[in-house]
């Protein structure tokens, strides 16, 4: 039987989706609720968080394969201590529970933000790691101290695989996450950045990761990204696919300074999570470049769907999940 830990999430959901249809068994941690989709009738849900040591114990009997997703993603000052807590600590128990339970593999989804990716002079590759001068979020820092956690759990004995994704493209709740920037298209948000990134297919990013844990290949990691391509492509993609209005306002760095403080300023008054930070503004007007050689030499049968696929069918998707 498989463990996925953070199941009710972007990766989480899609890839149980994925190992069911393959007619794998799978256990999946829930903190609330259980998802009422259909297709997930099958799956084993177990009420766990990854903080309670007893309760990962419980969740780890009969279990030979560990997919770690969850995780908290925040680009807010107000949150370091909770993303310490989950992605540091949250980590550490898994690995531990998985050498109590002698799992055969663990797969840990980490983030680009591990590798420090504030680097516009060279394309990111998996030999970087976290840095004060590569990164401006708490968030890449306390994936790359839970990746140190999974190495650790390797030099005790633990087969790990590490996933670096870029930015995930795929259908989830669209007033959070990386799904959001689908609802700020359909918003016909005006604004664009200069910068760039990686993107990739939350659907790619479960096939790899599949892949992976049914291969030999353990003691690694590897970036997922589909392209590098300009932030404003990306949304007029989505706009022109919804038949909105693409951006056409640029925000320049002066603007940039300007709203997100403003931004903090109203989160204050307001308790709302801020839509702009310090952290997100950085990274928004950073051009960066992602090298994915790695994996395509390692899995030579796997192949990246384009983005402009992927965007259209998501928008589709999203269109009939909330019947626009």
């Amino acid at each position: 039987m498989i463990l996925v830990t953070g199941a009710t999430g972007l990766v989480g959901s899609h890839l149980i989706k994925a190992l069911v249809a393959q007619g794998k068994s799978v256990r999946a941690l829930y903190r609330s609720e259980i998802p009422s989709t259909p297709e997930l009738a099958a799956v084993d849900w177990f009420k766990a968080d990854i903080l309670d040591i007893v309760a990962l114990e419980e969740a780890m009997i009969g279990i030979t394969q560990v997919y770690h997703c969850a995780a908290i993603v925040s680009f807010t000052a107000k949150n370091k201590k909770s993303l310490h807590h989950t992605n540091i600590e949250g980590t550490a128990n898994i690995v531990n529970a998985c050498l109590n339970a002698n799992i055969e593999k663990l797969l840990f989804v980490s983030s680009v933000a591990a590798l420090g990716r504030i680097r516009e002079d060279q394309a990111i590759n998996e030999t970087m790691n976290w840095t004060e001068e590569t990164s401006n979020s708490e968030y890449g820092k306390s994936k790359y101290l839970a990746e140190i956690e999974v190495w650790r759990g390797m030099g005790e004995g633990l087969k790990v695989v590490v996933v670096n994704p870029v930015i995930i493209l795929g259908v989830s709740d669209w007033s959070k996450g990386s799904t959001a920037i689908f609802k700020s298209a359909y918003d016909e948000f005006p604004w664009y950045t200069e910068g760039s990134s990686g993107f990739v297919d939350v659907a790619d990013v479960v096939d790899a990761m599949i892949l992976l844990m049914e291969s030999s290949i353990c003691d690694q990691r590897y970036i997922l990204s589909g392209a590098n391509l300009p932030y404003r492509d990306i949304f007029t993609m989505i706009a022109n696919a919804f038949h909105k209005k693409a951006p056409h306002k640029k925000v320049t760095a002066l603007l940039a300074e300007i709203v997100w403080r403003l931004e903090g300023i109203k989160g204050r008054f307001t308790g709302k999570t801020p839509l702009l930070t310090k952290e997100t503004s950085r990274t928004a007007r950073a051009n960066v470049q992602f090298d994915n050689s790695k994996l395509l030499k390692a899995l030579p049968q796997f192949q990246y769907r384009s983005i402009q696929t992927s965007i259209d069918r998501i928008c589709s998707e999203l269109k009939k999940l909330y019947q626009l």
